[in-house]
């Protein structure tokens, strides 16, 4: 997909910009922000066949929170926190990596970033990084690609349904094991088309959540002043959901469902789990009003906790995509379909992104 400039280097930028909107906070750590993200990359070929696309992706890697030995009353640990159980677990594995404030990895040892030595399946990243879609492009003519995609709480900082990584071509059966989903003829095994919380979830009836032509899905109609007219079909969740979800599935080892060894199985009860503390009519699905960044779920008094800032956000990527029905990305959470990928660079002091103002103050 690159070097389409007559073989010449394919380079580009993603500026993630914070926009003053009036009303709205200016730190963009406050996930009530409003964010722009810009993408211009040169060198990539034109996609043509099949109704594919370019996906861009902005990665936080799971981090080992603090410790806080007060559980939730059914012995679950609190939102964002792990038990001393669990940090008692993790300071045995590996060489002793996993600590709270330090990137989490799946062997213990020092963080290993997808490298372009990699070599899959086997030699992979030892970290658990969360994408989250910057939107879908295509290039121009002349192997040009410009994008817009804007990263707020109305629909955007959210993330694919996390089920579907098993499906993907680049997960494993077991922690620290080399992706088995193709030797398994798991590829596309299963879709979330229909709404729900997964395999250990509530599956749903089609009529009732799928695609109606009568009523059309549309993820893009997120907020509104009438509760019903906003979309209630979403098949992706939060960003910080997906966060605590890989919490429980990968550093709650000692703290949630202990006896579970298989990591497909642990992250199908995860999710089922989580999404249930969120869910508040039962269907599995977080609905934009149940997601809303103002609604008190789960006994906080809103939902901000349910979404990271983009100042967590420390890579970015940019996948080869197909229409294979899936929301995560190709192979995740492989780079198998990595096309060009970078590190966030902070600008310090800020400047000036842009003169004036547009008049979309959503």
């Amino acid at each position: 997909a690159t070097g389409g400039n007559c073989g010449l280097p394919t380079i580009g930028a993603v500026r993630v910009v914070l926009e003053p909107k009036p009303g709205l906070p200016t730190d963009p750590a406050d996930p009530r922000a409003f964010i722009d993200v810009f993408t211009d990359i040169s060198g990539l070929f034109v996609i043509n066949n099949e109704s594919g696309w370019y996906e861009g992706w902005m990665i936080h890697d799971v981090t080992v929170p603090a410790v806080d030995p007060v559980a939730r009353p059914d012995g679950h640990a609190r939102f964002g926190a792990i038990l001393p159980r669990d940090a008692a677990l993790l300071s045995r594995m590996g060489t002793g990596n996993n600590v709270p404030g330090h990137v989490f990895t799946v062997d213990g040892r020092k963080p290993h970033f997808s490298s372009p030595s990699d070599r899959f399946p086997d030699v992979q990243t030892n970290v658990v990084p969360i994408h989250l879609s910057m939107g879908a492009f295509n290039s121009l003519q002349q192997s040009d690609a410009h994008a817009y995609w804007e990263f707020n709480y109305l629909g955007t900082n959210w993330v694919h349904p996390l089920y579907e990584l098993p499906f993907t071509g680049g997960f494993p059966d077991r922690f620290g094991a080399a992706s088995d989903t193709f030797d398994d003829g798991e590829i596309g095994k299963l879709q979330s088309i229909v709404p729900g919380s997964g395999p250990s979830g509530v599956k749903n009836d089609p009529r009732a959540v799928g695609d109606d032509p009568n009523l059309p899905r549309d993820p893009d109609k997120f907020d509104g002043t009438v509760d019903a007219q906003r979309e209630f079909r979403q098949r992706g969740i939060p960003s910080g959901l997906a966060n605590e979800i890989f919490l429980d599935v990968y550093v709650r080892r000692a703290s949630f469902e202990p006896q579970v060894k298989n990591l497909q199985q642990r992250l199908f009860d995860a999710y089922a789990a989580e999404v249930a503390r969120v869910d508040q009519n039962g269907d599995g699905i977080i609905s934009a009003v149940e997601g809303d960044i103002d609604t008190p779920t789960d006994g906080f008094p809103d939902n901000s906790r349910l979404y990271l800032p983009p100042t967590v956000f420390e890579r970015f990527a940019v996948t080869r995509e197909i229409n294979d029905g899936l929301l995560a990305p190709r192979f995740s959470p492989s780079q198998r379909a990595w096309v060009l990928s970078g590190t966030r660079a902070a600008v310090s002091p800020s400047v000036p992104a842009s003169a004036g103002r547009d008049a979309d103050d959503r």
